[in-house]
């Protein structure tokens, strides 16, 4: 209907902008409660807790009308990935307004600082291709291997075992979710990608196999850095 769009929002001169836990686990509460054509209210939305593992956390779903479905994200250190299918008419444009204004808003007053946190506009490509779609949720889930295997970047993988073991661990991103391993499900929207990667276990092979392969040149276009 209105495409697919890979966006990238980059901490001002690469600043950044998750601190601690508690910075991430805001921005991903925000994913989910900023995903309403309503006006949100922050009180609305809770994570929901059943022990001290920080993977049982979800958060809890009340009705919506949803602005975008968010297929995959990943958070780094100093910028952020999303995947997004907007549900209606310039959803994107709506859905990142509220997003980054209002995390610029948490982050600013429990820092005491001012100004601008993010470099601009963010970034947006249309995923106008098959090619480029079926490779992107990959790329932007490996996001986190610059931490430890940087080389990936170079197609190149020193140690695979390593490299899938980090992903395992890291929770700031939709992977895990696609893997079944249930980390942050009410955010994302994953029926249409698992549908396309064959389920979960098909995911899970495919990603295995696109690490191998490290098909950077495949996504000329659509990746935004």
């Amino acid at each position: 209907m209105w495409g697919i769009y890979h966006v990238l929002s980059r901490g001002v001169d690469k600043r950044k902008i998750f601190m601690d836990d508690k910075d991430y686990y805001r921005f991903i509460h925000n994913l989910f409660e900023f995903n309403d054509q309503n006006k949100s209210e922050s009180n609305f939305y809770k994570f929901h807790h059943q022990s001290h593992d920080l993977r049982s956390r979800e958060i809890g779903r009340k009705p919506r009308k949803l602005l975008v479905d968010v297929l995959a994200f990943c958070l780094m250190p100093n910028h952020y990935h999303l995947l997004l299918r907007p549900r209606i008419e310039g959803g994107v444009v709506r859905f990142m307004r509220k997003m980054n204004i209002g995390y610029s808003k948490y982050f600013n007053e429990k820092n005491q600082r001012t100004g601008a946190l993010f470099e601009g506009r963010y970034k947006s490509v249309l995923v106008d291709s098959q090619a480029h779609f079926i490779h992107l949720p990959y790329y932007i889930h490996l996001n986190p291997l610059d931490m430890v295997a940087p080389e990936w970047r170079e197609r190149k993988i020193n140690n695979l075992d390593k490299a899938l073991d980090f992903l395992e661990d890291y929770k700031w991103s939709s992977h895990l979710d696609y893997m079944g391993k249930q980390n942050f499900p009410s955010v994302t929207q994953r029926d249409f990608l698992l549908e396309v990667f064959g389920g979960e276990k098909g995911y899970g092979k495919m990603l295995k196999s696109w690490l191998k392969d490290l098909s950077l040149n495949k996504l000329k276009g659509v990746i935004l850095e």
